[in-house]
């Protein structure tokens, strides 16, 4: 009887275990990360009876996760690029709608200013035109401001998700570390932790939506690196990471791993999770539309200063700049950073040479000697070795370089960035609209004698004069050249139609000849004397038109009263479809200002859409390695509620066991 008895409290044993275990499966079917459970039974051993075995019931060997380490890893990869693609996403479909929005980006703007350019060129004494132009260009700046504005708060917004998100980490890392512990300690025993090796699971999964990770097991622990093999968690000892301002630009946060003894700069490595999309984010999309806005803006103010510089204003006077200087004091100490350890003390001012020839890069400066650097472009390109003794200092794509303190020590690094505070620095000065040049410096008018059909025009300065210096440079040399008379003397002995320049006093300057019946540009020179003594050339193109006939003359004066002169404004006009951004050295390619920004907007789109293509594909990937994870290790309610029912059975059936036993036992007393 007593084995009886034991068979069927072996299957009472078995089937309350199983119960449990349904039990618990039920209770944890919403916890995350949960795998279900099964239990394993075995046969207990037999006794022999006589000549046969007879069993002596069941044993509960095991209760066993239902797992699969490869639909897992599968869920922990595709988990961190689908935290890397939609970290990406949410970031680039703020700017994406920023540049492109008529009411936020410059497109509207630059095409509202050219219109109330147009408008006040045909109008050049309309003063209220010209306020208008005032008013235009301010909102042009504004625009430029605003933009730079919001696109400098995303990168702080950046920094800090990166400090946020790298306390999360931590957090994790120190999770999976003492987990790792536990689950070592119970494995010792014997014993199987399921719920503790669920736990670190999904744990891991956490981590991975964070930044990507590799995990290499062993001993049932985990061990958990970055990028190229560095360690976040080695067995129960974790090492925390950080955000911390980049050791060259320090507007930018790195992040750090912090060892026991070290740090190392990891930013380079990071991929995966939210941390890397953010990271990917701000290197393909930020920075470079950053620099590329600011080199625009850049454009937008010199180009335009330069050309008011060659103009008249309404007072007779040599034009003022309407946007503030490219190379103010602030503008050109903000473009250079220099690296964290740094031994020199000193630092570059990064000046403006030829904003036409700028590009949307950024440089990193290193020096091989107290005065000698070499300079190498964020896309690899090697621009050369310079020194601080050069004079003048070499135009590296558009822009100089000026040290300033030191001396510098070989491994010194700096951090240059010409264009990306264009669009925070660009600003309305002028005030005042009559200072407006819409007029050209030289007028030609022909002599009452003429016989011929001939025309002189096309008068501009050739050396452009220093619009930014604050002060009329070179208006009193160009008035003292003044006036200068052209006369056609007909054919030469040779067959060439001549002419001659001569000054107020009816001396020849220069001569030259001209077909007639086609425009022929000419360049005339004129010399004048500088107040220390020195001799300057006052020189301007002009363009001989028509057939003059001998004799002919026209007289070429300072045009101090052209108020109603608007040949300024319309070359002012030309520069709206004039090659003036990201031109080659030898003076070709480029684009417009508004194609420029156009091309920013079509950068940004087109990955905005391919971020939204990625986000959605990894998205659905995940989606599936979860389906497929879950089909495996997740609590089936139905499932499991006929497994309640099945080992309900299972129990009484093994009561049963017990009672026929206690029936029979009963029989065989009574009956003695």
């Amino acid at each position: 009887m007593a084995s009886l008895i034991n068979i069927g409290m072996s299957g009472l044993n078995a089937s309350q275990g199983a119960l449990a275990t349904v039990g618990n499966n039920i209770a944890n079917a919403n916890t995350s990360g949960y795998s279900r459970q099964q239990i394993v039974q075995g046969s207990a051993a037999s006794q022999q009876v006589g000549g046969v075995f007879i069993g002596t019931g069941t044993t509960l060997a095991d209760v066993r996760r239902v797992y699969n380490s490869y639909l897992d890893a599968q869920l922990q990869t595709t988990t961190s690029l689908n935290g890397d693609a939609q970290a990406y996403l949410d970031q680039i479909g703020t700017v994406d709608k920023l540049l492109s929005d008529k009411n936020t980006g410059v497109s509207a703007a630059l095409s509202s200013f050219f219109s109330s350019l147009q408008t006040a060129a045909a109008a050049p004494g309309d003063v209220s035109a010209r306020q208008l132009l005032l008013t235009s260009a301010q909102t042009l700046s504004n625009r430029f401001n605003s933009i730079s504005t919001q696109l400098n708060q995303q990168n702080e917004g950046i920094n800090s998700q990166l400090d946020t998100l790298t306390s999360m980490v931590n957090q994790h890392t120190a999770t999976i570390a003492s987990l790792n512990k536990q689950i070592a300690q119970a494995t010792t025993a014997g014993n199987t932790p399921n719920n503790l090796l669920d736990a670190r699971n999904e744990a891991v999964r956490s981590l991975n939506e964070l930044v990507g990770v590799t995990v290499q097991e062993h001993d049932n622990v985990y061990d958990i690196t970055l990028g190229t093999g560095q360690s976040l968690v080695q067995g129960s000892t974790s090492n925390t990471i950080s955000a911390v301002p980049g050791k060259v630009d320090k507007s930018q946060y790195s992040i750090q791993v912090n060892f026991q003894q070290s740090s190392s700069d990891v930013t380079s490595v990071i991929s995966g999770g939210k941390i890397g999309g953010l990271l990917r984010y701000r290197d393909d999309v930020l920075a470079p539309a950053m620099n590329d806005l600011g080199r625009t803006a850049i454009v937008v103010a010199d180009a335009i200063n330069q050309q008011l510089g060659q103009g008249l204003d309404a007072n007779g006077e040599f034009g003022s700049s309407l946007f503030n200087s490219i190379n103010s004091a602030t503008a050109i100490s903000q473009r250079s950073q220099a690296a964290t350890g740094n031994i020199g003390a000193g630092n570059f001012n990064v000046s403006i040479a030829d904003s036409g020839a700028l590009t949307a890069y950024d440089y990193q400066v290193t020096f091989t000697s107290a005065t000698e650097y070499s300079v190498k472009r964020s896309d690899g390109t090697d621009m050369g070795a310079f020194a601080t003794t050069d004079t003048p200092a070499k135009v590296i794509d558009g822009f100089t370089l000026d040290l300033k303190g030191g001396p510098m020590t070989a491994g010194d690094a700096f951090k240059v960035s010409p264009t990306r505070s264009g669009a925070g620095n660009i600003g309305v000065q002028m005030s005042d609209a009559n200072k407006l040049a819409f007029a050209g410096p030289l007028v030609a008018g022909a002599g009452g004698s003429n016989t011929g059909t001939g025309a002189v025009g096309g008068l501009n300065l050739t050396v452009p004069l220093d619009i930014y210096s604050g002060t009329n440079l070179g208006q009193s040399q160009v008035e003292d050249a003044m006036p200068l008379r052209i006369v056609f003397d007909g054919v030469n002995d040779a067959g060439a139609h001549t002419y001659r320049v001569l000054n107020e006093k009816g001396e020849k300057i220069s001569d030259g000849s001209y077909v007639p019946g086609q425009d022929n540009a000419v360049k005339i020179k004129v010399p004048v004397a500088n107040a220390d003594g020195s001799t300057s050339d006052v020189s301007f193109d002009a363009t001989i038109s028509g057939s003059p006939g001998k004799g002919d003359s026209f007289d070429i004066k300072f045009n101090k009263d052209g108020k109603a002169d608007n040949r300024n404004a319309n070359e002012l006009l030309g520069l709206q479809t004039k090659a003036t951004v990201g031109v080659s050295k030898d003076g070709t390619g480029g684009v417009s200002m508004a194609t420029s920004y156009s091309q920013l907007v079509s950068k940004v789109g087109g990955k905005a859409s391919q971020a939204a293509v990625d986000g959605t594909a990894n998205g659905a990937a995940l989606s599936y390695a979860k389906e497929v994870r879950n089909s495996v290790s997740q609590v089936n309610l139905d499932e499991e509620a006929s497994n309640l029912v099945k080992f309900q059975q299972y129990y009484t059936a093994s009561s049963q066991i017990i009672k026929a036993a206690q029936a029979t036992f009963s029989t065989l007393i009574n009956s003695l």
